[in-house]
This record gives structure tokens, C-alpha cells and sequence, in this order.
């Protein structure tokens, strides 16, 4: 989207000012659409503080599914593709989705479909949002597919949201111990260091230990930070190849309690994004493509696409599946029975179901196992930093008593 700086006559006089549009047609349009006659109009170069920073998709799940529904209801009413993109473009609380929005109804007055419109923001609309899109055009029924999809999304958001809270708690009490040990090493350690060297003795080892790591704190504090922020930054970027993105996925999965609630997570996303695509007749290879980008871990990804090619050679899509440890037997032997019966969707909806139910059931029985023990590792943490001072001051003290 680019700004443009016009000066235009209205009903009321003469008119300046700035407005967004994706070019400057758009503009034009959208200012004669307010009864303004341009008389002047200039693109404003975009800088760091006027561009749009997003990373990954910049629209909420939530108005996406929001979103979703209102059109689908809008088309159920008799309105137009047209208008209720307009109306939707307008009220929608997503500001990206927004304007995109009024891009896509650009292109719909011009003539173009719906789903190659939706095509020219990726960013926003994942693939399979425009494959089943496609498909809904295709066979007419528009509206039942954006109510597929609107359940689809929002049950995706549920599961998502029940893996952040519960690994959320950790998280938190993680980085509050963090902060905690480093106050204590920074600010109240040192109070102490003059009155343990003049102490003479030889000082508990766990004692040295605090000590050095207050003093390098204290002097190489920056590097503490440069280097937390460079793990941060390195994971990002490791992430984003698809090479090294399969052994942090791997790790994860392999994590000991929060891997099994990982890989139902992505099961469950799986398997539900797949049941989507079939029942709005997309081809299975096609589907199979799409829900390798959609899945967010590169060891499914890997399986499915393993998946596509044997079934391209003419074999089964479980083959690669039976032989890969991140699948269960129940996954693998419903996609056959749904193969062999011809209601593959059915059946993958089904184990989308039994995943994401046992995705809420992991996560609340995780609530409640990594609370007492997160406070457990937050005292255990802090007490051994006080117990280093404190044996030696009890010593200076028990000193001091016996003269």
C-alpha cells in the first residue's frame, strides 16, 4: 500500500490531505467516491517510520474467523461479492485485512475472481483459505465454504490457544527468574563481597561460584546481553530455513513432556486442514501441497510430502506414514480405512477431533504439573544464591561469638 498527498475541491471548498491505496487509481477512485475533484496528487516516499513492519501474517486468527462468518452471512442474505467485501473492508478491526480488503474489491470490480484476487495477498490468505475458495466458486456454493472455513479457523485458534497457555506459565516464571537472579547478582551480591573478603577463611565453592558470576556480570554485562539476544535472533533466523527449521522441529518434538502436546498440536492441525480441503473437492495432491506449508513443522511436512510422491507413483498415502514415529498407528490406520471406504475427509475430521480433544486435555493436565514445580525451580534458584552468602556470614558470625 502506498500514501498519496493530494489537494482536491469539494462540496465545501478546497481540500489537502493524505490517503492510503494500493495505487493511484485507487486513489482517484476512492477520493471521487467522496466527492473531491482532484487538482493535484503525489506518492509520499515511504520511510522506516511510515512503512508497514509485519512478520509472519499480520491478521489475528479471531478476525480472521470473524471475518469469515460475516461474509458467509452476507452472502446467505442476497448481497453481492462485491458489496460485502465493501462493507466488510470497512468494518473489520484488522487494519491489514482492512485494506486488502479494498484491494480485493478493486479487483472484483474489474472482473476477476474472488479466490485470484484473495491470490495477490499471501500474506494474509494462506493458500488453502484460496484453494477451497476456488473450489467454492466452481460449484456455486461460496457461502458454505467460507462457513467451512470460518470453523475450520476457529477451531485451529482453540487448539493454538490452549498450547500458548500452557506454555505460557513457564515462560513467565522463566523469565522472572531470570530477572530475579540477576538483580541479586548485580544489586545485593556485591554489598557482601568486601565483608566475605575480609572473612580470611576459605570460602564455600558454591560461595566462589556466586561471587565470579556477580563479578562478570557486573563487568561484562553488555556481552550477557549481546549474547542472549544473538540466541534469539539465531533461532529466528534457523527457523526460517527449511533445513535447519526440520531439527528444531525435531527437538521440539522430541521434548520431554511438552514434544506429546507439540505433535497433537500439529496432528490435529494436520489432519483438520486436510479434512477441509477434501470436503471442498480439492484434488488430494493438491491438497497434500498446500497442507505441507500450512502444517508449521517441517517433520510432517517432510512425511506428507513423502506421502505425495508415493502416491503419485501409484501407492498408498499411508506408506510413508507407517514408517515414520511422529505418526501414531491411529492416524495412520484411520487414513486407510478412509482411503479403502472412499470418505477420507470423514475420517481425518475424526482424528482432528480426538487430537485436538486430547490437546486440551494435555495442556490442562500440564497446568497442572508445571505450576508447583516452576515455583519449586524459582526458590530452588534463589535459595541457592542467599544460602552462598549466607553459610559464610553464619561462620563470620559463630567467629565473632567465640571471642
Amino acid at each position: 500500500m502506498a500514501r498519496f498527498k493530494y489537494t482536491g475541491r469539494g462540496r465545501t471548498g478546497k481540500k489537502s490531505g493524505v490517503l492510503t491505496a494500493a495505487s493511484t487509481r485507487e486513489a482517484m477512485l476512492k477520493l471521487k467516491n467522496q466527492g473531491i475533484r482532484v487538482i493535484e496528487m503525489n506518492e509520499v516516499p515511504e520511510t522506516l517510520l511510515t512503512k508497514d513492519i509485519a512478520i509472519g501474517n499480520p491478521v489475528k486468527l479471531q478476525h480472521m474467523v470473524i471475518f469469515l462468518r460475516q461474509f458467509a452471512t452476507l452472502l446467505q442474505a442476497g448481497v453481492t461479492v462485491v458489496d460485502a467485501t465493501d462493507i466488510l473492508s470497512s468494518q473489520t478491526q484488522s487494519k491489514p485485512l482492512g485494506r486488502a480488503l479494498g484491494e480485493v474489491q478493486m479487483e472484483l470490480k474489474d472482473g476477476n475472481p474472488l479466490s485470484d484476487a484473495l491470490a495477490k495477498h499471501r500474506r494474509i490468505f494462506e493458500p488453502m483459505l484460496i484453494n477451497m475458495i476456488r473450489a467454492g466458486e466452481a460449484s456455486g456454493s461460496l457461502d458454505e465454504t467460507l462457513e467451512s472455513l470460518a470453523t475450520h479457523y476457529e477451531k485451529q485458534h482453540m487448539t493454538r490457544q490452549k498450547i500458548v497457555s500452557a506454555l505460557a506459565y513457564p515462560a513467565v516464571v522463566g523469565v522472572i527468574a531470570i530477572a530475579v537472579v540477576i538483580f541479586l547478582l548485580v544489586a545485593v551480591v556485591p554489598t557482601f563481597v568486601t565483608m566475605l573478603a575480609d572473612f580470611g577463611g576459605e570460602l564455600p565453592a558454591i560461595t566462589k561460584f556466586v561471587l565470579g558470576s556477580s563479578e562478570f556480570m557486573q563487568k561484562y554485562w553488555y556481552l550477557v546481553t549481546a549474547g542472549m539476544a544473538a540466541i534469539a535472533a539465531g533461532i529466528m533466523v534457523l527457523k526460517k530455513n527449511s533445513r535447519t527449521k526440520y531439527y528444531f522441529d525435531y527437538a521440539m518434538l522430541r521434548m520431554p513432556i511438552f514434544g506429546s502436546m507439540i505433535q497433537k498440536a500439529a496432528l490435529a492441525r494436520m489432519t483438520r486442514t486436510l479434512s477441509s480441503l477434501f470436503s471442498s473437492s480439492v484434488p488430494i495432491l493438491q491438497a497434500l501441497a498446500i497442507v505441507e506449508k500450512v502444517v508449521e513443522n517441517e517433520v510432517i511436512a517432510r512425511v506428507l510430502r513423502h506421502s505425495r510422491d508415493s502416491l503419485e507413483k501409484g501407492t498408498s498415502l499411508t506408506e510413508p506414514m507407517k514408517k515414520h514415529w511422529a505418526f501414531p498407528p491411529l492416524v495412520t490406520q484411520m487414513i486407510a480405512i478412509g482411503e479403502t471406504t472412499g470418505s477420507l475427509d470423514s475420517m481425518l475430521g475424526k482424528v482432528a477431533d480426538f487430537y485436538e480433544k486430547e490437546v486440551e486435555n494435555s495442556t490442562d493436565r500440564l497446568k497442572s504439573l508445571i505450576e508447583p514445580l516452576m515455583i519449586v525451580f524459582l526458590a530452588a534458584l534463589v535459595g541457592t544464591i542467599v544460602t552462598s552468602i549466607m553459610v559464610p556470614m553464619f561462620e563470620i558470625f559463630n567467629n565473632v561469638q567465640g571471642y
